[in-house]
């Protein structure tokens, strides 16, 4: 007989995953795409299946494992976080993932230690990036702060939020506002998981 303790469907990657029993510093991320994707794949809201949003326009890649923590969600109380902004942006909370070894599957679930992330306003949407290394990385593991990954990294990441939405002849509508560590990062976290239960848990 099944154990009935385990769900007979798979479990919707952004209602029916958890943030993990260590968050906000160990978090579970689910892996929408990787650093060798030349789409922008994401999920489905309504099926939960990965899709294809679009091709990527220029020749950037994603710097690292890209995707989102299950069960955030960025409203208002993420929006208060980010002077200037207009509203959250209404998405899971993104999460960037460092890895020293290549993952090169998306639809994947790990265990990240979140060290810090960026400030993007996107269109005046709160629209924030968390970084995060993956758990006993080898490399990476030991770090808990966004200053202990090499800035050269740290800019790649930059580079390429500020740049994968560009389209010629039109001005910027992306703005990476700033970079942050653990403390912010675990206020983000903590509103993101906030948001998503007034939200969907009490049927908002």
């Amino acid at each position: 007989m099944p154990d009935s303790s385990y769900s007979r469907w798979r479990p919707h990657p952004w209602h029916g995953l958890e943030p993990g029993p260590d968050a906000p510093r160990i978090v579970n991320a689910y892996i929408e795409i990787t650093p060798f994707d030349l789409m922008k794949y994401e999920v489905d809201k309504a099926s939960g299946y990965l899709r294809v949003d679009r091709p990527q326009r220029t020749s950037s890649q994603p710097p690292s494992l890209y995707g989102f923590i299950p069960q955030t969600y960025c409203g208002e109380r993420v929006r208060r976080l980010t002077p200037g902004c207009e509203r959250g942006d209404g998405d899971p909370l993104d999460i960037c993932v460092i890895s020293e070894r290549p993952i090169n599957h998306s639809e994947v679930l790990l265990r990240a230690c979140v060290v810090g992330g960026l400030k993007i306003i996107d269109r005046g949407e709160a629209d924030d990036k968390i970084i995060a290394v993956l758990e006993g990385d080898y490399v990476w593991g030991d770090a808990h702060e966004i200053g202990d990954l090499p800035p050269a990294l740290l800019e790649r990441i930059e580079h390429y939020f500020s740049t994968y939405k560009l389209v010629p002849d039109e001005p910027p509508k992306i703005a990476v506002t700033g970079r942050y560590g653990y403390a912010q990062a675990a206020a983000v976290i903590l509103a993101s998981i906030e948001d998503y239960a007034e939200k969907f848990s009490r049927g908002g």
